[in-house]
């Protein structure tokens, strides 16, 4: 047990003390869908989930009660794997300066259970964007299995777009691609890296209401038509009948895409991404003009 809350304090430590250039940040895999992206002097936990469930076929590398520094949280959806009451109050509890996001679906779900208040809360909707801190945060539908968009709160499965430090990243979320997509994400000139689930769906899985994402090779083509600096599979390790093999998603993507690098590894490594340059290499436009912003007088 030492030896194992000798790792947790490792990972923490090599997560504070990794220093990012402009233009470059690095980033760890916890498993699932969870990522932890350091970027502009700045910590990201994207979709924290560190409780020890039994149903987890890899070990968390953290925990809800570690020592935790976080600049932003961002929860893409209600699913407890990646909304997790228990580390996102551990979070809150070990790191006071985190601000969260969420769907603005899921904001009652955040102050109740996760015990967040509202100044440390901040509720999105797709095509929402929040500037705080010389970051940006854009808010981009995501369609798991169905939109389910609600009449008055919005789409409660939401993707991000993060820029800060001179690099940009995309986090998916969970999601099938959607005719539109591809083309809300040309707005941006060029990705750094990308997340992206690759575990698929099927009827089976459908009927016992197991949501769908990509599959492989919908993840390859989203991130090789974008010529994403690096893209990076997930979503496929942890639970038994919702796994996939990431290797097919690199084959392919090496097939169709070649020059398109990707990055599968073991979870807890530090990974670099971005140009070292601070700026985008592929021009496509701004993104719209008609998106809500969220600054930090909002905050």
């Amino acid at each position: 047990m030492a030896e194992i809350a000798q790792d947790y304090a490792s990972l923490l430590a090599d997560i504070a003390h990794t220093e990012t250039e402009p233009g470059k940040a690095a980033f760890w895999w916890m498993g699932q869908h969870t990522f932890i992206v350091k970027a502009g002097g700045r910590i990201f936990y994207l979709d924290p989930w560190f409780a020890p469930w039994e149903s987890r076929q890899t070990r968390t590398l953290l925990l809800p009660e570690s020592d935790h520094i976080a600049d932003f949280a961002l929860i893409s959806h209600g699913h407890e794997d990646h909304l997790c009451p228990e580390t996102l109050r551990g979070l809150l509890k070990a790191s006071p300066d985190t601000l969260f996001i969420c769907p603005r679906t899921e904001a009652e779900r955040m102050r109740k259970e996760a015990g967040i208040p509202n100044e440390r809360l901040r509720p999105m909707n797709a095509n929402d964007k929040l500037r705080l801190h010389n970051v940006k945060i854009t808010a981009i539908k995501s369609k798991h299995e169905s939109f389910d968009e609600h009449p008055q709160l919005g789409f409660p499965y939401l993707g991000y777009v993060v820029e800060a430090g001179g690099v940009t990243f995309y986090h998916a979320g969970d999601t099938i691609l959607y005719e539109g997509l591809l083309t809300k994400l040309q707005h941006w000139r060029h990705f750094d890296a990308m997340f992206l689930p690759i575990n698929g769906r099927d009827a089976e899985r459908f009927l016992r209401g197991c949501l769908g994402n990509f599959t492989y090779q919908e993840a390859a083509e989203l991130a090789g038509e974008l010529r994403a600096g690096l893209a990076v599979p997930s979503h496929y390790d942890m639970f038994i009948g919702n796994q996939e093999d990431p290797s097919k998603f690199v084959r392919f993507l090496e097939a169709k895409y070649p020059g398109v690098p990707s990055w599968v590894g073991k979870a807890g490594e530090r990974v670099w991404f971005g140009s070292g340059e601070g700026r985008p290499a592929r021009g496509r436009g701004r993104p719209p003009e008609s998106e809500r912003v969220l600054s930090e007088r909002d905050a």
